[in-house]
């Protein structure tokens, strides 16, 4: 398979004081890291592509650990996770979900003994498309104040033969998170759902 050609790496960081409820006591904060990537495939059909997974994998995990630096609270407060992708309009959907894999057990790996399948999303789109990534916590789907989202994009990618790969995390619940369902507190953690 082709090596992975990375463009750019951007990195954004959210920290959450309240949503004009009081401030909160330590404030959550929301990130993602986006690679802008070539595309191997771009402009052609190709039948066998799962081999692009296995050359995709360092760089998620560079990726997790980058993002995790970014945050500054160590492996231990990461809390919530997900992770997506942008097709360039010359590639196909089918080459987003190259990331699912490579993406998701990355931060797994990094963050240890997550139990939660990592949400996901993808699209095509051209340079400026920002997509929103879902995030849940990542031990237990299930866990309300954890279901989240944060908006991304960079603003010239990705290009026709780009994609643009993304994970994000969460320290946190929302801020104000008061919907009811199942509490971090109360985590099983048997089957990643509860």
């Amino acid at each position: 398979m082709p090596a992975v050609v990375v463009r750019k790496f951007l990195v954004q960081v959210e920290e959450i004081f309240h949503e004009g409820g009081p401030p909160a006591a330590r404030p959550p904060k929301r990130g993602a890291i986006v690679a802008v990537i070539a595309n191997p495939f771009a402009g052609r059909y190709v039948e066998e592509i799962t081999g692009f997974m296995e050359d995709l994998k360092p760089l998620g995990l560079e990726m997790a650990r980058r993002l995790i630096d970014a945050i500054g609270d160590g492996v231990a407060a990461v809390e919530g996770y997900g992770k997506g992708a942008i097709v360039g309009a010359a590639g196909e959907l089918e080459h987003g979900a190259l990331w699912h894999n490579p993406g998701g057990y990355a931060m797994r790996e990094l963050l240890g003994d997550a139990k939660a399948i990592v949400p996901s999303t993808k699209k095509v789109g051209g340079p400026g498309t920002r997509i929103d990534i879902p995030i849940t916590h990542i031990n237990a789907s299930y866990v309300r104040s954890h279901f989240d989202a944060i908006e991304i994009g960079v603003g010239d990618a990705p290009r026709s033969d780009e994609m643009a790969v993304i994970l994000a995390m969460t320290t946190g619940a929302r801020v104000h998170a008061r919907v009811g369902g199942l509490a971090a507190a109360d985590i099983k953690g048997e089957d990643g759902l509860r």
